[in-house]
């Protein structure tokens, strides 16, 4: 592909997550890396070592080269770092949460739209080929039922353990409350949920259960403090359940036909779900560019904010119940 229809992008956090935006867009056919931004300098420069690309002092002198711009910065820092390039009319990928407060992503979403730009929302999940294979099958669900278990992560020097900044809900949850959403397709009803701090000062812990205007019922546990991970989704329709393992990608079917219960593995092509969502993205904005209107990621800022709001909702009711019955935890 010419140089001209390749998308000039930059990424701006180049951390766990951020440097594989940059070691992903460096290898697509349909990017262009103009380079890198962190405010750890010398993280930066090694992973502009690794892969080649350049390293810019300024995130402002890396935006203004940029056609479009990933941004993987802690998610208190979202708004921050995103509204500015919102407003210089770049277009951005933003990890997942959208921001660590509703009125911040509000702010996202309504300048993205004021400048005309993409606002994408990392929510990697939504390209599982497990996530493909339901979505493909087209079935309406009845009972979603998704564990999201993981080990606490490693201590980092002078700095809290990755993603503790927030609690598991907008740390890990939120990945499943997105999913749960995009298939019920529906307006929440109701909800309960618990969640505990164990070893950090947020919670560590999460369960809940979710009720939805169509009759669809989900029910979600997170967790970061697990021995062993788990990526599972059950999801259970009229005459067929689906057990999907998003870690594999693999699961197993189980329809009825004329009464005879059949079990059905069933193994998905091996992709790599960033990469789908790297692309998703620079599809998305080059339309943009050529239409001069917006043509949305599959994951745009709006649903980013929708998963934000009731992960919220989930995060103060937990912790309201804790404090009438007097629960109290600490950070050990």
């Amino acid at each position: 592909m010419s140089e001209e229809k390749r998308l000039k992008v930059g990424v701006i956090g180049v951390g766990a997550l951020g440097r594989h935006h940059a070691r992903l867009y460096a290898q697509s056919p349909n990017a262009e890396v103009v380079g890198i931004f962190d405010v750890q300098k010398a993280n930066a420069e090694k992973v502009g070592s690794e892969f080649g690309l350049a390293v810019y002092d300024s995130w402002q002198e890396l935006a203004e080269k940029c056609d479009a711009l990933s941004v993987a910065v802690p998610a208190t820092y979202h708004a921050s770092t995103v509204l500015p390039l919102l407003e210089m009319g770049k277009h951005v990928l933003v990890e997942k949460p959208i921001d660590a407060g509703i009125e911040g992503a509000k702010k996202m979403v309504d300048c993205a739209a004021e400048n005309n730009v993409v606002l994408g929302v990392g929510h990697t999940e939504r390209f599982n080929p497990a996530m493909d294979y339901f979505e493909a099958a087209n079935a309406k669900p009845y009972y979603i039922e998704i564990n999201r278990l993981a080990g606490y992560p490693p201590a980092r020097p002078g700095l809290h353990p990755r993603g503790t900044e927030v609690s598991v809900i907008l740390d890990l949850m939120i990945h499943d409350i997105d999913l749960v959403l995009a298939m019920a397709k529906s307006e929440v009803e109701s909800f309960d949920v618990t969640a505990s701090p164990v070893l950090s000062p947020s919670e560590d812990i999460a369960s809940a259960r979710i009720r939805f205007a169509n009759g669809v019922s989900a029910s979600i546990t997170a967790s970061r403090i697990s021995a062993a991970p788990m990526r599972k989704v059950n999801v259970f329709c009229e005459n067929m359940s689906c057990s999907l393992d998003f870690g594999s990608p693999a699961g197993v079917v189980t329809t009825v036909k004329e009464g005879v219960i059949e079990h059905q593995e069933v193994t998905f092509a091996a992709k790599n779900a960033l990469a789908d969502e790297l692309e998703d993205f620079i599809r998305a904005v080059k339309a943009t560019k050529a239409t001069g209107k917006v043509v949305p990621t599959k994951v745009p800022g709006s649903a980013g904010l929708a998963a934000l709001e009731l992960a919220i909702a989930l995060e103060e009711a937990s912790r309201k119940n804790n404090e009438k019955y007097g629960f109290k935890f600490s950070a050990k």
